[in-house]
């Protein structure tokens, strides 16, 4: 890595941490409220507008469900809430949905689990940033006409913030979350006083406008199908709840006690801002649809629709323009923010599959700054990709949203009933009886709302996009049940080869070392003399024939030279490299199965990427072919060209024992002593 690139790493990430210092990125409850509760909070500013948006279809009458679906939402939340409190007790390991469907249910319904966990997160990324850049659109026309261009940036810059650590990158979200939750609660207060205690009347500026879907209003089975499918949107302020369970470890002491009541703080704030945009969507009358151009009747030529925050921001306030930027600029930010909830519960969740075999190895490592690195650049993809083919709009993402979430609170709370009967049956303790079966009741009432909240997803989102979801699910679900069994293919094979471990310490009958030339050069000399300090029992030089006068030349100056060491010419009729050395080399290994094959490769180290593809190419594909030979060993002995001298003379390059015997980076004396 170049001089440039490094400096490039260390102003986006950081200087990296040491292992030990892992304790000191542990997260105290102010900071762990908008680290991992910024989704569920920030949901609100789209959960409500999506359920308007969604009964607009069959016109303003439609509105008058809006409170009550409002309070069911708010049921399930309370139970949900409610809950997951139990399951950070229970399971305070980190696993969360994943651990607890495993445990009680088994590893099929974990990875279950984990798939949809999986899916949700980087929708949580999508739908959150594509809100934001519809409510920062509110305000800056440029955002609102290049939705993905903003979305995009957005996550790019996010990741940046993520891989500088877990506590840091808490600390920056911490005054934009706290800022919003004043900004809306600030609002709904001031609103609410306006409306009861100086009468005024609190107008948005669609009030006056009327929906075209009252001129062919649904009734009966219709319209209860379309509260349910308005009610299914609006459960989408649930999100993220699961998100705490998934990071207790990142909690200090005690870590289940301070979880748990950062799940208490971020449902008082999510259900109070809830229910209060709902109640001022009703009272200033604001009038949002899902076709702007031809639902909406009494609007303005060039009326452009603004969000449901907005709206109410402009009715609430009036004229005074600090407080509605304020609200908007916030909400916007909060919801680019909103998606570091996915930020942190995504690489952890994704440490725990690879630790268990099901995801690759790599994700389970930290990197520079103690975060899970590969995982964060890695659901940062997949949320691109995302926003892209979904040109960062919000009703067709939110289709495909919250599937995967209830599937995992379902079985996460059928897997902690099961958790309770099993602790139960072992129990004798009148109290601890007592507070396992009040723990068991909560569950159960969770179970039975999120079953029924998941059913009505199904049914009315299925079509809708939510297909989309499950395919995923089913996809991801595939692809850790084919890596587990690939990993444990490995093991099985390397476990049955255990059993010829004697027979692998056995030493080779002898060492048939073999270098490759192809010039009499430095490069070869220099493998020569390498291969000759190894003492093989067997020492050949091989050349391939491939131009005829370019082999006599070689054979004469060989011949010269008087190596002692027999230059061996394989003819190519075909003028291949690759191919006849193998052959050779597997001639050899046939004649003397209990040797063993060494071939010394002569290779250049260049200083510049370009280099690399003007050398040693031949060198590489013959080198990828003999490692898949059993009793084959490929040594490569490296020529530094003169390029490669802009690497060796970094600064941070130190040569081995230098520091010990005073000498700096350079080799030089270090005179920092003296002076």
């Amino acid at each position: 890595m170049s001089k440039l690139a490094t400096a490039a790493k260390r102003l986006l990430v950081g200087r990296p941490f040491r292992s030990d210092r892992l304790s000191h990125t542990l997260l105290p409850k102010r900071i762990a409220l908008p680290v991992f509760a910024s989704d569920p909070m920030s949901s609100v500013a789209y959960a409500p507008e999506e359920i308007l948006l969604t009964l607009s279809v069959a016109g303003l009458s439609a509105y008058a469900f809006s409170p009550w679906i409002g309070l069911v939402v708010v049921v399930v939340m309370l139970a949900v809430v409610a809950s997951y409190r139990q399951n950070v007790h229970a399971y305070p390991s980190g696993g969360g949905d994943y651990e607890v469907a495993t445990v009680n249910h088994g590893p099929r319904w974990g990875l279950t689990v984990a798939s949809a966990l999986l899916v949700d997160y980087i929708l949580t990324v999508a739908v959150s940033i594509s809100s934001a850049a519809a409510n920062i659109g509110s305000l800056v026309p440029f955002v609102d006409t290049h939705k993905v261009l903003f979305s995009v940036t957005a996550i790019v810059i996010l990741t940046a913030m993520n891989l500088r650590g877990v506590r840091e990158s808490g600390a920056m979200f911490a005054i934009p979350t706290y800022a919003f939750v004043a900004g809306i609660v600030g609002m709904i207060v001031y609103g609410a006083v306006r409306v009861f205690l100086l009468d005024d009347e609190v107008r948005a500026e669609s009030s006056t406008f009327t929906l075209a879907g009252e001129q062919g209003h649904l009734a009966g089975v219709g319209l209860a199908f379309l509260v349910l499918r308005a009610f299914s949107s609006g459960s989408a302020a649930l999100t993220g709840v699961e998100a705490i369970s998934n990071g207790v470890p990142a909690f200090r002491k005690p870590k289940s006690r301070n979880a748990a009541t950062t799940l208490l703080l971020m449902g008082v704030l999510a259900i109070v801002m809830f229910l209060g945009l709902i109640f001022l969507a009703r009272v200033t009358g604001v009038v949002v649809a899902e076709d702007p151009a031809h639902q909406l009747v009494g609007a303005p030529e060039g009326y452009q629709q603004k969000t449901l925050v907005a709206q109410l921001a402009g009715a609430v306030f009036g004229g005074f323009s600090p407080a509605i930027y304020y609200v908007i600029f916030f909400t916007g930010l909060i919801l680019v923010l909103a998606a570091n909830t996915a930020f942190n519960g995504f690489p952890v969740l994704g440490s725990i599959l690879a630790q268990d075999r099901y995801l690759p190895r790599q994700l389970h490592t930290r990197g520079d700054r103690l975060a899970f690195s590969n995982g964060i650049v890695f659901l940062a993809l997949a949320a691109i990709v995302l926003v892209v083919a979904f040109d960062a709009e919000v009703t067709k993402l939110i289709q495909l949203y919250i599937v995967g979430v209830f599937v995992s609170f379902v079985l996460s709370q059928s897997g902690m009933i099961r958790h309770w009967n099993r602790l139960l049956a072992s129990e004798t303790d009148p109290t601890a009886r007592r507070r396992m079966r009040r723990s068991q009741a909560i569950n159960s009432f969770g179970l039975f709302m999120t079953s029924a909240v998941l059913i009505i997803v199904l049914i009315t989102k299925f079509l809708n996009g939510a297909w989309i979801a499950i395919a995923a699910m089913a996809a991801i679900y595939g692809l850790m049940t084919a890596i587990r069994r690939h990993y444990d293919r490995v093991a099985e094979e390397l476990r049955q080869q255990e059993q010829n471990k004697e027979q692998q310490k056995l030493l080779p009958a002898r060492n048939h070392a073999m270098v490759l030339v192809s010039k009499l050069h430095m490069p070869t000399l220099r493998a020569m003399a390498y291969a000759k300090a190894t003492r093989p029992d067997i020492l050949e030089a091989v050349t391939v024939n491939v131009d005829d006068m370019d082999t006599r030349r070689l054979v004469q100056a060989w011949g010269k030279e008087n190596f002692k060491v027999p230059l061996k010419v394989i003819e190519s009729p075909y003028r291949e490299i690759t191919r006849p050395v193998l052959e050779y080399v597997k001639r050899v290994r046939t004649d003397n199965p209990r040797d063993v094959v060494t071939v010394f490769i002569p290779e250049y180290v260049v200083g510049h990427w370009w280099e690399q593809f003007l050398h040693n190419q031949s060198a590489l594909r013959l080198k990828g072919r003999l490692l898949f030979q059993p009793g084959v060993m490929v040594t490569s002995v490296p020529w530094q060209l003169a390029s490669s001298s802009k690497v060796t003379d970094k600064d941070d390059v130190v040569a081995p024992g230098a520091i010990r015997r005073g000498l700096d980076k350079r080799g030089q004396e270090d005179q920092r002593n003296g002076k």
